[in-house]
């Protein structure tokens, strides 16, 4: 008879991003394989990390991490660290609490116990009575004290080629960065309050990853993976219209103080690609959203739709140089001509500018342990320096990213990664605004010349 969970998908879910995206084998369930925590063991040993759910009732998981569950016999003198959180639905919501002890459950008088400076912190006794105190109730949110019948205890084996407790607290400390960086660009105003949002304008060749930045910017801040803007392959550009993309903080909320400016990709080739003579125009905000562009003729001010007195707040204030930074050493010539064509213009307005190399492998190891520095690998470094001798940019403004172009679920390491470059783009355009000659600060009457 096939054993089954009374954990949800959803549940299982929220481990998933919880502990890393590992997978869960159920091991033990106290209604089939017997309630006794002797039987709980010997099903359990010897299978490296494991889950021990309890669940309360319907809304209520109260669960635990342990490395090994043989170290749970009272002789065993073996350090164990436990991971503790809880599940609790509410509103159709799922809230989640954690706690890290450096003390684990041992086995004692056939009850499986946690004690912590001498005190009972934790009891699962063989009547399906579990107990906790004031302390473990306080940090895990709960809402009950004391002893509680529960409706079954299940164990489950967690793997994961990477998976540990040093990992999942790793995880746990990238997404309390995660939430810092996503309050600090929801209180984001943009310098002198100039504009009251930010157009960053993202120029790369043909499948660099522009259009995948802007869905993962938009996937971070609604909590899932989204793809609003139609991704192309690496070859072919999809984007052929000009796109000013606002981004909402969740699908109902409020848009946030930046817009994405989405163009056609680059091409080496002549006639292909977004045509050199459209930079300035999209540079001052002559192009309005959903300009069809043409490789082969670019936009005038006589056509229909030409913006001919944009103000400050059409303006671009940050261009951002997208390059996929496993293709960097494969540039052609006439790409990295077009390259430096772009960032003479960029130059010439005054811009500010920086680099995204995008399609990072592994978003964890590029990350420091602070989340604060990227720590780059040779491979990386190369690259970088690669862009810096390129175009002339800062190393400090050449930032790294893993879009979300093929993943099903968020990561917080990638976050930090896509947030931290975004965060950039905010202050490099707040340094353009800050800079602006007093009398650009208004209106702008005519912009048909070429930026001096």
């Amino acid at each position: 008879m096939e054993v089954t969970t009374r954990l949800t998908w959803n549940d299982e879910n929220h481990l998933r991003k919880l502990l890393g995206n590992v997978s869960l084998s159920l091991l033990y369930k106290s209604s089939v394989h017997g309630g006794s925590i002797e039987d709980m063991v010997q099903r359990c040993s010897h299978q490296g990390y494991t889950i021990t759910m309890t669940y309360i009732n319907e809304n209520m998981i109260v669960a635990f991490v342990l490395g090994n569950y043989i170290n749970l016999r009272e002789s065993s003198t073996e350090p164990n660290d436990s991971l503790w959180f809880s599940l609790q639905k509410k509103n159709d919501t799922t809230e989640i609490e954690t706690l890290f002890l450096n003390t684990a459950p041992k086995i004692i008088d056939k009850q499986l116990v946690c004690r912590l400076s001498e005190n009972d912190i934790f009891i699962i006794g063989p009547d399906n009575k579990i107990y906790l105190d004031r302390m473990m109730i306080k940090n895990l949110k709960l809402r009950f004290y004391g002893h509680l019948q529960f409706l079954e205890c299940e164990v489950f084996r967690v793997e994961g080629t990477k998976y540990n407790l040093d990992y999942t607290k790793r995880i746990m400390k990238a997404r309390e960065h995660r939430n810092k960086l996503l309050a600090d660009i929801r209180a984001y105003k943009p310098y002198a309050d100039l504009v009251s949002e930010i157009r960053i304008l993202l120029v790369g060749p043909v499948g660099s990853g522009k259009s995948s930045f802007f869905n993962s910017v938009k996937s971070v801040f609604h909590g899932h993976v989204t793809g609003q803007a139609i991704v192309g392959s690496d070859t072919t550009s999809i984007t052929e219209r000009y796109r000013i993309y606002s981004v909402k903080d969740g699908k109902n909320g409020k848009s946030l103080p930046f817009m994405l400016c989405d163009t056609m990709g680059l091409d080496g080739a002549e006639g292909a690609g977004l045509c050199m003579d459209d930079i300035p125009y999209i540079l001052k905000g002559c192009i309005p959203d959903r300009y069809q562009f043409n490789p082969r003729k670019p936009i005038t001010p006589e056509h229909s739709t030409f913006i001919t007195s944009p103000s400050l707040k059409d303006r671009i204030h940050c261009v951002a140089y997208v390059l996929d930074i496993n293709s960097i050493d494969n540039l052609s010539s006439k790409m990295l001509a077009k390259f430096k064509q772009v960032h003479k213009e960029v130059l010439n307005c005054g811009v500010a500018h920086v680099a995204l190399l995008t399609k990072v492998d592994d978003c964890s190891e590029i990350l420091q342990d602070n989340f604060l520095n990227l720590s780059r690998s040779m491979t990386s470094q190369r690259q970088v320096m690669n862009v810096h001798k390129m175009l002339g940019i800062p190393i400090s403004s050449i930032l790294m990213v893993g879009n979300y172009a093929s993943d099903l679920e968020l990561d917080p390491m990638n976050d930090i990664l896509i947030l931290s470059a975004l965060r950039q783009m905010l202050r490099a355009a707040d340094d353009f605004l800050e800079d602006l000659p007093l009398e650009e600060t208004g209106a702008i009457e005519r912009v048909l010349q070429p930026c001096i």
